[in-house]
């Protein structure tokens, strides 16, 4: 699987290092948020990377739903308990960082598995500035540049996992920004496709904190910055 690279597994035991939560930021899921760098004083291992190890320990079922409720730091030990529940949680120091919750037939098939994960996470990276910087600037607010933060809440999907040749591309169908004072609620809808035929649907929600009015000198430079600093990153591999 592409995971081995980013992680390292002892039983029900899993490790992951600020450096390879990194990479796989950066280098699978296109996100360049600074809270995964490895140097940041609020560093914290990706969701996509624990959703994509789940995935791949557990398998893929129908309806999956994942809530994320715990950061998670430089090579904790993640839980990562063997079970067919329909309920199940990753736990670090006796605590949850992420429940999920499933129905349906489990699917293994390794290769689904990881044409899933990878698509969805390569989705999952693209918040900003593509699908934040709009929902941003028409609520007129923006985020602390000095302290900028997004956390990832919670995602779930519905998915037809009996069609054949499954190739799954998915696309926003919908984006909502809820601003209560300095904090935001972001709810994003997709839709999932395969072969030109929509085969589920899902949603995901990110809350973003510090808000401040909207200063566009300050939001474009903001944005730029991200964008050089991915720039930079990857024209060094």
């Amino acid at each position: 699987m592409y995971l081995e690279e980013f992680h390292r597994r002892s039983g029900d035991s899993v490790h992951i290092s600020a450096d390879q939560a990194s990479r796989f930021a950066k280098e699978i899921a296109n996100d360049f948020n600074p809270i995964h760098n490895p140097d940041s004083n609020r560093f914290c291992i990706p969701g996509d990377l624990l959703f994509a190890l789940a995935l791949a320990q557990y398998g893929i079922s129908p309806s999956m739903t994942f809530v994320f409720t715990g950061m998670v730091g430089d090579n904790e030990t993640l839980n990562f308990p063997t079970t067919t529940a329909d309920t199940l949680e990753i736990t670090f120091r006796d605590k949850p960082c992420m429940r999920i919750e499933r129905s349906g037939i489990i699917n293994h098939d390794e290769a689904l598995i990881e044409a899933f994960s990878r698509r969805y996470v390569a989705f999952s990276g693209q918040n900003f500035p593509h699908m934040l910087q709009p929902l941003l600037e028409a609520q007129q607010v923006m985020l602390n540049p000095e302290r900028p933060l997004v956390i990832y809440e919670r995602m779930s999907f519905h998915l037809d996992l009996d069609q054949e040749n499954l190739d799954p591309i998915l696309e926003v169908a919908k984006a909502k920004l809820q601003v209560n004072g300095k904090r935001g609620e972001v709810n994003l809808a997709f839709i999932i496709q395969s072969n030109g035929k929509q085969i589920g649907q899902g949603s995901k929600r990110l809350i973003v904190s510090g808000l401040r009015a909207y200063d566009a000198v300050i939001a474009h430079q903001l944005m730029q910055e991200y964008l050089d600093a991915k720039a930079a990153y990857q024209n060094r591999l």
